[in-house]
């Protein structure tokens, strides 16, 4: 008898797990299934990084559907899709940070062949009806593929930040913060499932469901960060000229100017951002002051990043953070609260100012104004 209550025991235990395990996987695909929807319907300029970030959720949804049923891999069809869906998983997301990173982003026939091992192995499952040597070898080529894809959009990330801060005055990363967020909890998830891998070929089969339970309650999380994302910071879905290149590729062709045409061009340059203040533009770009000191885009930006040994958002902050201490210091402008003086000189956040200012002055604009006043 009382090895029969244990049995029960073990047995409603496992179940009570497997509930757990089916509930939140059955939480986390209603609300990818939501976020899907939302992406594809709402109005954006971003569409196409929208769509491709939706198709990523729908395919990671349609894999976690083994989690609280087996009705679907009945058909071996199905499960064949199934199984080799995960191979989109990590190419998608490559698409979707290329969409977001670059503004101007299309798919080509080119991008078809990211897709490639998907149709490989949907071949190979069919002929082979998952042997173990296929089985195999899906899992060395599944973990060579997420290495080499997490490697690539770390790259992508590292020269979007790069080109970001050598063409654009506002320092807010919110963009780079939120991809290289995703991509540290993709890599999160993924070790649960290598954990899972060798716990289920150990001695430690056991501990498989706890690890199934983690797995799932790190998906729900994933999943309601993303929800809270796109709820709270839409301007999420904006990116930089896909045409451009950070300023150390160009220094190979090296500029053809002369240094007393530098000279000029910097000398231009100086007078055009004390006379015209084009840094009090919140939105200032690389491009704009090209246009508006008549200066080349690319001699523009060698000179900044290169002569003069800046990136174009310090050199244009710096000349925001000298009127920021002016007006601070300023008796006649005490009425002035520091709100208003730092959208006044060209930034358009609280945030990004006082990390500019204490970069600059090693203070916050509050302690600058008593000490100088």
């Amino acid at each position: 008898m009382a090895l029969v209550e244990i049995k029960k025991f073990v047995l409603n235990y496992l179940e009570n797990k497997i509930e757990i395990i089916e509930t939140i996987g059955k939480i986390v695909v209603f609300i990818m299934l939501l976020l899907s929807v939302f992406l594809f319907t709402v109005k954006t300029q971003k569409k196409l990084a929208n769509r491709i970030f939706g198709i990523y959720l729908l395919v990671i949804a349609f894999d976690l559907i083994g989690f609280f049923t087996s009705k679907f891999l009945e058909y071996p069809n199905i499960h064949n899709i199934k199984m080799a869906s995960s191979l989109l998983q990590l190419p998608l997301f490559y698409l979707y940070v290329l969409s977001t990173c670059y503004s101007n982003f299309k798919i080509t026939k080119k991008h078809i062949l990211h897709f490639l091992l998907f149709l490989v192995f949907l071949i190979v499952f069919k002929i082979t009806s998952f042997s173990e040597q296929s089985l195999s070898f899906y899992g060395i080529i599944g973990e060579i593929q997420y290495i080499y894809y997490i490697i690539a959009i770390f790259i992508i990330l590292k020269r979007y930040k790069t080109i970001y801060i050598e063409n654009y005055s506002n320092s807010n990363f919110s963009v780079y913060k939120w991809l290289f967020q995703i991509t540290i909890l993709s890599c999160i998830a993924h070790s649960f499932t290598l954990i899972r891998w060798y716990l289920s070929n150990s001695i430690y089969q056991e501990y498989v469901l706890n690890i199934n339970i983690l797995i799932s309650l790190s998906v729900l999380s994933i999943t309601i960060f993303f929800v809270l994302k796109a709820l709270y910071q839409p301007e999420l879905f904006t990116g930089v000229n896909i045409n451009l290149s950070p300023v150390k590729s160009l220094l190979e062709k090296q500029s053809s100017k002369t240094n007393i045409q530098e000279n000029e061009l910097l000398s231009k340059l100086t007078l055009v951002m004390t006379e015209e203040k084009p840094y009090l533009d919140c939105e200032l770009t690389l491009q704009k002051l090209a246009i508006q000191t008549n200066v080349p885009e690319k001699e523009l930006s060698f000179l900044i990043n290169h002569h003069l040994d800046k990136h174009f958002f310090d050199f244009i902050n710096e000349y925001r953070i000298n009127d920021a201490k002016t007006l601070l210091k300023d008796p006649t402008k005490k009425e002035l609260t520091v709100l208003e003086i730092l959208y006044e000189v060209g930034f358009n956040s609280k945030s990004s100012f006082y990390t500019a200012f204490k970069k600059e002055t090693n203070q916050t604009p509050t302690a600058y104004r008593k000490l100088t006043i």
